[in-house]
C-alpha cells in the first residue's frame, strides 16, 4: 500500500495575494541598513564572553551524540573548551565581510551534536551546534581567534558564532565607509553566481543580501564584491550582474513584488539553522521581508515579539480561528508556536492559509511519536496533514499556536 500524503493546496503565490492591503505601509531602508550594518557599530567587552559558553552548559557526554550516532565522550568537550580561547575574547574587534555562504557554529568545530537520534524530531538534521547560516559579503565583527587559529568568532546583525578564519576578510576603515555609504542593491535571485573580471567564480549571492552599487549599463548593474587578499585583508572588485536578478533599494510592498519574493522562497528545502544553504522557518521569514526593507531578528521567539502582539494562549481552536480571521493582516502577520513561526497569507476556501518552511508533521501510532517528513517551504492550512492515518491533532499548528503579531 502506498503511504498517505498530506492534503496539499495550490502552491501558486498569485492565488493568495489578490487581497493584499498595501495601505499605511511605510518602510525605511535607512532603518533597515542600520540593523544590517549593526555589527560594524559595536565594541565588544570581555565580560560578554560568558555567552559563548552556552553549548558547554547545555550539552555533555550524557546527552550528546556525534556524526556516528554514538555518544560523544568528555574529551570532545574538553578540546572545545580549550579551543574557545576565551581569555582572548574582544582582543581583535576587526570589521570584516564573509567571503561565501557560511555556517555559523556554536563551537569551533564542523562536528555535529545531536540529541537522542532514536527519538522522533531528533538526530539528523537537528545539529545543535548550528547557530545559523550567513550569506556571502555580509558585515560581521571578528571578536577573537580560536586557540588553534583555524576559527574566528564573529558577531553579525542577527547572531554570533564560529566560522573558519579563511572564510572572512578584514576591512580597513576606508573600505568600511565605502561599503556602507554607497547606494545598495538587493539580491533578488537566490544563489546568483558572481564572477570576477577574468571569469573566475567568486561565490553565490544569497537572496536579500545587500551589495554596494557602482554603476550600470543597459543590461547590467556594476556592484562591489569583496575577495580575500594578502594577510586576510579584503580586496574590492567591480562585478557586472544581470539587472533582472537585483533591485536598487527596497521593493515596494505590493502584490507583484510579494509574488516575486515568494516564487524565489518557494524553491527552498528545509535546512535546520540554514544548513546546506537552505532555510528553516525563521530564516524564511527574515528573507521574505528583507527585500522590502523590513528587518527581523533571527529566531522564531524573537520574531514573534515584533509589532502588535495578540496572545492566543488558552483559547480553543475555534476561538483562535476567529481572532486570526478578524485581526490578521495578510503578509504582515506572523503566527507563532514554541519553536516554529509562519506567515499568515489570508483566509481562503474557509481556511486560514499560511506560508511556512517546515521539517515534518507530527504523528502518533500506539502512543509512539513519529514524523511525516515534508522538508520544504510551502503554503498550507493550520491543520496540514490532517488526512494522514496517524495524524496527531494535539500537535497541529492550530492547536499549538500561542500568539500572532502584526509587523507593520
Amino acid at each position: 500500500m502506498q503511504p498517505q500524503k498530506p492534503l496539499w493546496i495550490t502552491q501558486n503565490p498569485q492565488f493568495y495575494s489578490n487581497d493584499v492591503d498595501v495601505s499605511s505601509v511605510s518602510i525605511s531602508q535607512e532603518k533597515y541598513e542600520q540593523q544590517y550594518f549593526f555589527a560594524w557599530h559595536i565594541q565588544t567587552q570581555a565580560e560578554e564572553k560568558r555567552d559563548i559558553l552556552w553549548p558547554l552548559r547545555s550539552y555533555n557526554a550524557n546527552n550528546s551524540y556525534g556524526e556516528n550516532l554514538q555518544k560523544r565522550d568528555n574529551s570532545f568537550f574538553e578540546r572545545m573548551k580549550e579551543n574557545l580561547n576565551l581569555q582572548a575574547y574582544a582582543r581583535v574587534n576587526k570589521k570584516a565581510l564573509t567571503l561565501k555562504s557560511l555556517n555559523m557554529r556554536a563551537l569551533p568545530s564542523d562536528k555535529p551534536i545531536f540529541l537522542d537520534p532514536t527519538k522522533a524530531g531528533e538526530g539528523f538534521p537537528f545539529d545543535y551546534l548550528q547557530n545559523s547560516s550567513i550569506g556571502a559579503n555580509k558585515p560581521v565583527l571578528i571578536t577573537h581567534y580560536s586557540k588553534d587559529r583555524e576559527w574566528v568568532h564573529i558577531i553579525s546583525s542577527f547572531t554570533y558564532g564560529w566560522v573558519k578564519a579563511s572564510e572572512v576578510a578584514i576591512l580597513s576603515d576606508a573600505q568600511v565607509q565605502e561599503w556602507q555609504e554607497r547606494e545598495h542593491l538587493f539580491v533578488m535571485k537566490d544563489k546568483t553566481a558572481l564572477y570576477g573580471d577574468r571569469g573566475e567564480f567568486l561565490y553565490k549571492a544569497q537572496f536579500g543580501v545587500l551589495l554596494p552599487y557602482v554603476g550600470e549599463n543597459n543590461r547590467s548593474y556594476i556592484v562591489l564584491v569583496a575577495k580575500r587578499g594578502k594577510d586576510n585583508q579584503a580586496v574590492f572588485v567591480n562585478v557586472q550582474v544581470a539587472k533582472e536578478h537585483f533591485h536598487k533599494g527596497a521593493l515596494e510592498f505590493n502584490e507583484k513584488n510579494i509574488n516575486r519574493v515568494l516564487a524565489a522562497l518557494e524553491q527552498s528545502k528545509y535546512g535546520w539553522g540554514g544548513m546546506y544553504q537552505q532555510r528553516d522557518c525563521s530564516s524564511t521569514l527574515r528573507d521574505f521581508f528583507a527585500p522590502f526593507g523590513v528587518w527581523l531578528p533571527r529566531n522564531s521567539s524573537k520574531q514573534s515579539k515584533i509589532g502588535k502582539v495578540i496572545s492566543l494562549k488558552g483559547l480553543s481552536e475555534k476561538e483562535k480561528v476567529k481572532i486570526i480571521q478578524e485581526n490578521g493582516v495578510p503578509y504582515r502577520t506572523l503566527l507563532y508556536k514554541k519553536g516554529h513561526i509562519v506567515l499568515y497569507v489570508g483566509f481562503k476556501n474557509d481556511s486560514i492559509i499560511v506560508f511556512q518552511n517546515m521539517w515534518g508533521i507530527k504523528t502518533k501510532e500506539n502512543g509512539k511519536e513519529g514524523r511525516h517528513i515534508v522538508g520544504k517551504a510551502l503554503f498550507s492550512t493550520l491543520n496540514f496533514g490532517e488526512n494522514l492515518e496517524h495524524y496527531d491533532a494535539q500537535s497541529s499548528l492550530l492547536h499549538k499556536i500561542e500568539s500572532m503579531n502584526i509587523l507593520f
